[in-house]
């Protein structure tokens, strides 16, 4: 096991936290000095704030923890593709560098539909490198979403038979 699937795994291990609570599973950690500061996980819904993101989440705890704003020699690893609020804390941050699970086609801006990461007119750009466990990150969306709409679908027909 190389050292970023090493902490790819507990990014996991934090999505996998998200889905236990009904979450889209997403999960991040933040490594400084080959040591793990910072978890978080995708916590939306339960706290009913829409900056809850696995990425913020362990962003804040990382800042703490380190005692400053600037995370400038941290490597962030998350299990899905940040979004635009994300990636804009991440440059925000000056972290280093991004290892990400799967890619986000519909609002990932790590390269998908932007690369805020690595917009030559921000001060700061972020090194990436993606596909690490990939396909268990994405396996892990699609039998979220798959579990989701069976449960959806669950209920609707529960409901026509009132």
């Amino acid at each position: 096991m190389t050292i970023d699937e090493k902490y790819m795994r507990e990014a996991i291990r934090q999505a996998k936290k998200a889905g236990d609570i009904g979450e889209v599973p997403i999960g991040c950690v933040i490594v400084y000095n080959d040591k793990i500061i910072a978890r978080g996980y995708n916590r939306r819904t339960v706290d009913q704030n829409v900056l809850s993101h696995a990425e913020i989440n362990a962003i804040k705890k990382a800042c703490k923890k380190m005692g400053d704003w600037r995370l400038e020699a941290c490597t962030m690893y998350v299990t899905l593709e940040p979004c635009p609020m994300c990636a804009g804390a991440i440059v925000q941050a000056r972290i280093k560098k991004v290892v990400i699970g799967c890619m986000n086609p519909k609002a990932g801006c790590a390269g998908s539909v932007l690369n805020m990461l690595d917009e030559d007119g921000f001060n700061h750009q972020v090194e990436t490198e993606t596909g690490i466990l990939g396909e268990e990150c994405s396996h892990m969306m699609k039998q979220f979403f798959k579990d989701l709409r069976e449960k959806r679908k669950q209920k609707l027909e529960e409901s026509n038979t009132l």
